[in-house]
């Protein structure tokens, strides 16, 4: 009989600075054109965002992250924006940073034999990995994985990494890391379309404990399916003045595409006995995408809703954040989940995920 994998707990961290206001007002002015300008007030008001964080503080005088002094210290088009090597330099100090208050959220935990980490919104040599396992004290003999920009669904990667290893290796503990630094890569775009990309994007780090302890969420049917057709959908471009998102207004119709595909859903199992969802909170439209193919009910999300209104779209971390309010509503004595689904679609564009059940 195979070691069957749990995900024990998660922790959580934000940085300190709110973020989404400011992104407004500033997205506000450099959009020339008034009817463009009055879609993307009606689309941000749509968003279903009401709070984004950063770890990028404001200006000494108070004004936001865009004003004079600031690290994004003009709204003037013709004005160049900070250089990658620059971002870079913030990601270095602040990504550690945000990972070890994840995992103090998490509880240190003990006895830690691997360490798996993502992140696809900076670069770092020694890697983040070595510089967060030095921090935490962990054994110079823990085994380290570092999952680099692939981007939202990195979070399933992660987890299905940890649950790979605790099969093959039943007394791992595996620690689990995603951090995602998404606000130092604004971009000096005037155009609708890269705005409303930027609309979506926070900041976030989550921790979690996977191992063989019967405690948490077990792990499953791990599976990953490129979608046809659809490869230039979601892009990262690294520049010189940061990673260029490209995130297409025809993503949620591919997914929606997707899901009604048979073969798709052939390769999800009996959805019908689905009772738990995990579902990446890409967007409102994302989610909307899944729910109406699904043909859920509408508290079905929920989670994934509250931590898009509450943190928007933190890449890689956004699914641990769901994760970590499903393990919260167990711990309340919600009703125990016996068939759930995680599922989240990023760059490819591919769809990754696995099934989760509670484990008591």
């Amino acid at each position: 009989m195979q070691t069957q994998a749990y995900i024990n707990r998660i922790g959580t961290a934000l940085p300190k600075h709110e973020a989404h206001a400011a992104f407004l007002a500033w997205a506000q002015s450099r959009i020339a054109d008034r009817r463009d300008g009055a879609l993307f007030k009606r689309m941000a008001s749509r968003s279903g965002i009401e709070r984004r964080w950063t770890v990028l503080p404001p200006a000494n005088d108070g004004g936001d992250q865009t004003s004079p002094g600031a690290f994004y210290d003009s709204v003037d088009p013709g004005v160049a924006m900070p250089p990658t090597s620059a971002r870079m330099a913030i990601y270095a100090e602040e990504a550690p940073d945000l990972c070890i208050a994840a995992v103090d959220a998490l509880g240190r935990p003990e006895a830690i034999t691997h360490l798996v980490v993502a992140s696809c919104t900076g670069f770092i040599a020694p890697g983040i990995d070595q510089i967060v396992a030095r921090r935490l004290g962990l054994a110079a003999t823990v085994e380290r994985v570092l999952i680099g920009f692939m981007g939202c669904y990195a979070a399933v990667s992660a987890l299905r990494t940890a649950h790979h290893i605790v099969r093959s290796q039943p007394a791992a503990r595996v620690l689990v890391i995603t951090v995602e630094l998404c606000t130092l890569h604004l971009q000096p775009d005037t155009a609708l379309e890269p705005i409303l990309a930027m609309l979506l994007f926070g900041d976030g780090a989550a921790a979690a404990l996977v191992s063989a302890d019967p405690v948490g969420l077990a792990i499953s049917d791990p599976f990953a399916m490129t979608l046809p057709d659809s490869q230039e959908l979601i892009r990262w471009t690294v520049g010189d003045m940061g990673f260029a998102m490209h995130l297409s207004g025809a993503v949620p119709a591919k997914i929606g595409e997707a899901i009604a595909d048979p073969a798709f859903r052939a390769g999800l199992g009996d959805i019908a006995a689905i009772d738990g969802w995990a579902v990446h909170a890409g967007g409102r439209t994302v989610l909307d995408a899944v729910e109406q193919g699904f043909a859920l009910a509408p508290d079905a999300l929920a989670d994934s809703r509250a931590v898009l209104r509450d943190c928007g779209n933190m890449s890689s971390a956004t699914l641990m954040f769901v994760f970590e309010r499903i393990l919260r509503d167990a711990r309340n004595g919600a009703k125990p989940i016996g068939h759930g689904l995680a599922i989240a679609f990023g760059p490819g564009l591919a769809a990754e995920g696995f099934r989760f059940r509670s484990a008591a």
